[in-house]
């Protein structure tokens, strides 16, 4: 099999979303939820340069800080309030309460094919949909995650 073969049937528009917190006995869901959307799943290093004497062709490159996107979960439904808690929670001090999320890509059976896992995430912005009894909007407009690290992680580790 080759490595295109492995994502036949791998649909990005099939994913959910779940929030977890650390405990002592492991990982405790919070909260799920489904998007319509997700941006920014991405991490960029910043090379750094280094200068010696002598070599005058060019710099050395080394490895540099990665830094993360903010994470964009756009046009969500959840059955709990967790998400705007959570929010107001860390809006009102509790900087400190992260949680993890894991966004689980399917396939097109509806089986897990990928999962990202997003370390100890921060809700930077939370956009309610427009009350319009006309509109078609849904519950969770956007949600905006800073967070401390990005992992894709092997099949069935997550």
């Amino acid at each position: 099999m080759s490595a295109g073969d492995a994502f036949i049937g791998l649909h990005v528009f099939r994913f959910a979303v779940t929030f977890k917190r650390a405990g002592s006995g492991g990982a405790v869901e919070v909260c799920s939820g489904a998007f319509a959307e997700c941006t920014g799943l991405e991490a960029t290093m910043e090379p750094r340069l280094i200068r010696a004497g002598g070599a005058n062709y060019g710099a050395t490159q080394r490895a540099g800080q990665v830094s993360f996107a903010t994470v964009v979960l756009k046009r969500g439904m959840t059955r709990s309030r967790d998400l705007f808690r959570w929010f107001q929670l860390v809006g009102g001090g509790a900087y400190a309460y992260r949680l993890s999320a894991e966004i689980v890509v399917q396939d097109s059976a509806g089986h897990p094919a990928l999962t990202w896992g997003l370390d100890r995430c921060l809700p930077v912005k939370f956009k309610a949909a427009d009350l319009n009894a006309k509109g078609t909007e849904v519950g969770i407009e956007e949600l905006h995650l800073a967070h401390e690290g990005l992992r894709l992680y092997d099949e069935g580790a997550a």
